[in-house]
């Protein structure tokens, strides 16, 4: 079996690089570890999504199948319940061995787009002390038994962590019946999109804490209570306020994590703050032939933003296996001033003459601000903003056609402008 493009992963970034690498002509095959296509989106029965791509309120399982749809017309071969176990490069390409139902097998492929999502922080990676009782769930898992398996997690809740997935549960468990305690936040401010905030939290009266955190969990069998806290602006646990809430459910929604287990075997370079690899301008990664896409890359927060990054790394990856050249020399791309990060980390030079699009977040929450993309002395573009916020992912597109040539990293500086 040999193929141009192997696709690691089926959610919507991995659904969207399959199709993008058809469509470009190449011969590809997607692999999926769970039984269906659609990874997270299978279980996010609200709306909300494809407001961007499709200028419609779809669900989930509604913006996955239109994709899924694809993937079938396109008579793109899938591989369900399929565990990718090593792989391993070659002057063709990569060794890619599998286990799945029919046992293990070993493919050839001449790239790899690595579109394998992201996980959820634990209770033990936030430091939460205590037994190990039944009733601690993270967001996502929460989510899958409430809306996959029909089975409500309990019936007096409380959240932990202020991010999106977590708004969202606060609300269905509310809708479901449940008794929702309160949603508690170690930060000075909520790490969620401002829209779930008011659809899931004012909405339904459910009452926020910030600089508010879990300490301890107790119960044996089962989780009886847990310890909240007030933490300084360190965020760590201030003495004497220590209170305890008796509840039998306690959701994590304490961050993402990107899924990068396969990368890292290969030895790809990892940025430390984007926890993702390191990526071109094209998507491919430090190792010639490896591309990243969606929340492997970095944590994304609309599902719009996953499926173009998707595009761009099966389009790519499909152009690659087919002339098999890494280009000439790179741009850096650095973030200075209030942004956080700037994706991708570097500008292939035959992108130069065109138009890149770039994901930004900031440090901390601003009002007016300026973003200005320069390289050297030279102003390249510049885009003002009414607010930024760091749970919401900014994305701008730079115009590089009109610019001279460039020698110098391309650097994104923002600053708070005022009103």
């Amino acid at each position: 079996m040999t193929y141009d493009v192997v696709v690691i992963g089926g959610g919507p970034a991995g659904l969207a690089a399959a199709v993008s690498a058809k469509k470009a002509g190449a011969d590809v095959l997607l692999l999926e570890r769970e039984g269906s296509l659609g990874g997270i989106l299978k279980q996010c029965i609200h709306d909300g999504f494809g407001l961007m791509r499709f200028k419609k309120k779809l669900s989930g399982p509604e913006y996955a199948e239109r994709f899924i749809e694809e993937v079938k017309e396109l008579q793109i071969p899938v591989g369900l319940w399929t565990f990718v176990t090593k792989i391993k490069k070659n002057p063709e390409g990569f060794s890619v061995w599998m286990v799945s139902r029919e046992g293990v097998s070993e493919l050839q492929t001449r790239t790899l787009v690595l579109a394998t999502g992201c996980r959820e922080r634990t209770a033990r990676q936030v430091s939460i002390h205590g037994t190990r009782p039944a009733g601690i769930y993270t967001a996502g898992t929460a989510q899958h038994f409430t809306n996959l398996q029909g089975e409500m997690p309990g019936k007096r809740c409380v959240i932990l962590g202020s991010g999106d997935i977590g708004l969202i549960m606060a609300r269905r468990l509310k809708l479901e019946g449940a008794d929702v305690l309160g949603v508690y936040e170690v930060k000075p401010e909520p790490s969620g999109l401002t829209r779930n905030m008011v659809q899931c939290l004012d909405d339904f009266q459910i009452p926020l804490y910030l600089s508010e955190t879990v300490t301890r969990v107790f119960g044996e069998k089962r989780l009886e209570g847990v310890e909240i806290c007030k933490v300084d602006e360190q965020m760590q646990p201030v003495a004497g306020t220590e209170q305890r809430i008796d509840c039998d459910t306690l959701i994590l929604s304490v961050g993402l994590i990107p899924e990068n287990e396969i990368a890292e075997n290969l030895q790809v370079h990892i940025d430390p703050k984007t926890k993702g690899p390191v990526c071109d301008s094209s998507a491919m990664t430090s190792i010639p032939g490896v591309f990243s896409c969606g929340n492997a890359f970095h944590v994304n927060d609309l599902v719009d933003y996953v499926s173009e990054s998707g595009e761009l790394a099966g389009a790519s990856a499909a152009r690659y296996a087919k002339i098999q050249s890494v280009g000439v020399a790179q741009i850096p791309a650095e973030a200075e001033g209030e942004a956080a990060y700037v994706v991708p980390q570097c500008v292939r030079q035959e992108d130069v003459r065109g138009k890149v699009t770039f994901y930004f977040r900031c440090k901390r929450t601003l009002g007016r601000s300026e973003l200005v993309v320069k390289t050297g002395s030279r102003v390249i573009q510049k885009k003002t903003f009414s607010a930024v916020r760091p749970p919401e992912m900014e994305r701008i597109i730079v115009d590089l056609l009109k610019t001279e040539e460039i020698r110098e990293p391309i650097v994104f500086e923002l600053r708070e402008v005022g009103a």
